[in-house]
Order: structure tokens, then C-alpha cells, then sequence
């Protein structure tokens, strides 16, 4: 993602401009309409931009063209000890564990790229990274019989990544996963869980994890921060792109931990500093959420380890073999009130009865307040 970026989104170029550049002309002697046009631009699609589940008013320039901002497709690996030589200790990485395979994508490559295409336990997925909504989700890239690739439109819809697939070029939004243009417009792609965890906590729990290596193929300075002071609480980012306003609940910047299920799920970090655990329900799941201290923001300082501490987060299941358990935070733990066992960031007993028992992760995210709220408005908030 380039600087200009960073501040700035363009509205849709206007009509009267494609038409004086002879585009608009153009498509209609192809019998595109004339949203078809704007949303296509200057650039050849294949998208079939007739079917549309969101008014393409709403779908703006990000800057940069179709894979101005390139997709990893050939993702290397590395060791955690060599990994650590360059990662600090507090340095925001996703983490995908699947399959018996743990790996970690550091935000700091993440950041230039927005989209990895890879495999983990055998199972496709791409694990992406929206740095202006602070989405990091990762999707399966098996649907509907075939394996997908994703790359950058270079469009945003309410400052958030818009994807699209090689095979189909249908455009995805990145913070639901729903297609909304083209084939498959209106379905959705299945979440794999992740989570995002400082370097140092990521290579505790996971000693065998591998790590994603800044020989991308690409020359881009690994480690700097492109976007400084971007999630300042102060900040009010491209809010003249929300349908319905700034919601005032918390500050547009505030990081919150987010479900996705029936309407939403939300929580603000600065909260679950104090509290360190959060249990909810929502449509039969009963869920707890784990904080401790440990990550930095990765869009803070001029480099993603020196961002200032904004926490980690984990989400679990409460259900253990037909057992509903109730978690409180305990001695840089968390231990369950049934049985006294305690339990690690990553849903593990390490001590008491269940020791050796794992909870199922459920897949969460830590957007910021203004992204989450713009797509899911009817969001539940836990207070």
C-alpha cells in the first residue's frame, strides 16, 4: 500500500471525466452500464459487474491499481530462530494453526502485501491484513470445487480492502468475506481461526512454528511502519464513507475483539486490559475471550516492534466434553472456576484436572471500532 494511501481515498472518478477519456463511450458500446464503468475504471475485467450486492457508490479508488499492492502466491517459511533474528519480541504476528502445522505471518510483511495465498495442514487458505481497518482474517480458499488465489483490487469500500479472485475475478470485502461483485456475489468465503500475537508469545506457545520470510520476491522495507500514528484515538479516518455517520460508542480508533455471529460481537480492548477475560453467548455458542499484554501496533511507531502495547487476544469455545466452564484471569493465566485448572493464550490446560484438554478456538478478529461498527451496526457491545 502506498503513502498516498495512507491518507487519502479518492472518490469515484466522475462520469463527465471517463466520458472526455472516451471510456464511458466505450463501455456502452459494450453494453455496460454505467456503474460498470466507473467501478472497472481504465483497467480489463472479467467480472461480471452486473451482479452487485452493495450500490458501487459505495466502492472507492484506494490509490493504487489492481495489484499495485501484490499478493504473496509463493510464500517462503523460516525457522523460529531465524525468525527471531529480525522479529522483536512484541512484534504483531498472525498466527494459523491447522492440521497439526502452526505458522506465523509477521504484520510487518503484512502490511505491503495485505494477502498471502498459502497452504497450512494441507488445508489452502489466505490469510489477509487490512492495515486502515486492522482486520487480519483468514479465509479457506476452497470454494465451490476449485482452490482460489487473491490479489488487491486496489479498491476500498468504508477504507477496507476489497479482494478479488484469478479465477472468477469476483470482488470480495475483506472484513466479512462476502462476495459483492461479480460471480459470486452474495456468498460467502469460510473463516479459518487466527489470531494475532506478539512475536514472543506466539514462539512460546507454538516452539515449532514456522514463520513467513521477508524473501517475498519483493523489495520493501520489511519492519518499517508506512502508516504513523495511523490509529491515533484522535484520528477520524475516511468517515465521510460510512453510510450512516460515526458511531459514537468508543473512538473511531479503538481497537475492539470482535465474533462474527448473527449480528456481531464486540468488545473494546481498553476494557479487557482491566478485565482480562470476557464470556458472552451469542445464537448457542457460549464463548470466552483471553487478553494479556504482549503485541505492539503494528501502524503506531515508524517500526511495527516499537508500537506502542495494545494486547493480544484469543477466543474460545466454554464447552469442554459437554462441560460449560466459567474463566477468570489467574497469575498471568486464566484458570476455569469447575475444576481449577489453569489455562495458556492458546486455550490449553497446562495444569489441574483437564490438564491436556484444548478448547476449540473460534475465529475473532481486532478491527477498529469505526470498521466493525460501519458493517455490522447492529453490533451487540460487551460493556
Amino acid at each position: 500500500m502506498t503513502a498516498m494511501r495512507r491518507w487519502t481515498v479518492r472518490r469515484a472518478v466522475p462520469l463527465g471525466i471517463l466520458a472526455s477519456l472516451g471510456l464511458a463511450g466505450t463501455a456502452a458500446a459494450q453494453g455496460r452500464d454505467t456503474a460498470a464503468v466507473r467501478l472497472a475504471g481504465r483497467e480489463a475485467w472479467r467480472t461480471d459487474f452486473s451482479r452487485r450486492t452493495v450500490p458501487s457508490g459505495e466502492i472507492v479508488s484506494g490509490g493504487v491499481n489492481r495489484d499495485g499492492i501484490p499478493a504473496i502466491d509463493r510464500p517462503r517459511f523460516e525457522s523460529a530462530a531465524a525468525a527471531g533474528r529480525w522479529l522483536g519480541r512484541r512484534d504483531p504476528v498472525v498466527v494459523v494453526e491447522h492440521g497439526g502445522q502452526v505458522k506465523a505471518y509477521p504484520l510487518a510483511i503484512l502490511i505491503w502485501h495485505e494477502i498471502v495465498n498459502d497452504v497450512v495442514g494441507g488445508q489452502p487458505v489466505a490469510v489477509t491484513y487490512c492495515p486502515l481497518c486492522n482486520t487480519a482474517l483468514a479465509f479457506e480458499r476452497r470454494f465451490d470445487g476449485q482452490v482460489l488465489d487473491f490479489g488487491v483490487t486496489g479498491r476500498l469500500r468504508y477504507s477496507d480492502l476489497v479482494m478479488y479472485d484469478r479465477q472468477t475475478e469476483t470482488w470480495w470485502q475483506q472484513a466479512t468475506g462476502e462476495g459483492i461483485v461479480g460471480r459470486y456475489a452474495g456468498r460467502r468465503l469460510v473463516r479459518v481461526p487466527s489470531t494475532i500475537l506478539g512475536w514472543s508469545q506466539a514462539r512460546q506457545l507454538h516452539p515449532r512454528i514456522t514463520v513467513l520470510s521477508r524473501q517475498t520476491g519483493f523489495t520493501r522495507d520489511y519492519g518499517r511502519n508506512p502508516y504513523v500514528r495511523y490509529d491515533d484515538w484522535g484520528n477520524r479516518p475516511f468517515a465521510d464513507f460510512f453510510p450512516l455517520g460515526a458511531d459514537q460508542r468508543f473512538p473511531m480508533m479503538e481497537r475492539m475483539v470482535s465474533v462474527d455471529r448473527g449480528p456481531g460481537w464486540a468488545a473494546p480492548l481498553s476494557l479487557l486490559r482491566e478485565r482480562r477475560v470476557a464470556q458472552a453467548q451469542v445464537e448457542g455458542l457460549p464463548f470466552v475471550v483471553f487478553w494479556s499484554e504482549g503485541a505492539a501496533s503494528a501502524v503506531d511507531d515508524r517500526t511495527t516492534a516499537q508500537g506502542r502495547e495494545v494486547g493480544q487476544t484469543a477466543v474460545f469455545d466454554r464447552r469442554v466434553e459437554g462441560r460449560l466452564l466459567t474463566f477468570t484471569a489467574d497469575r498471568g493465566g486464566f484458570r476455569d472456576r469447575e475444576t481449577g485448572s489453569r489455562w495458556d493464550l492458546a486455550g490449553r490446560a497446562v495444569s489441574g484436572p483437564l490438564r491436556g484438554r484444548r478448547l476449540r478456538a473460534v475465529p475473532h478478529e481486532n478491527p477498529f471500532w469505526f470498521a466493525w461498527v460501519a458493517f455490522r451496526p447492529n453490533t451487540t457491545v460487551w460493556r
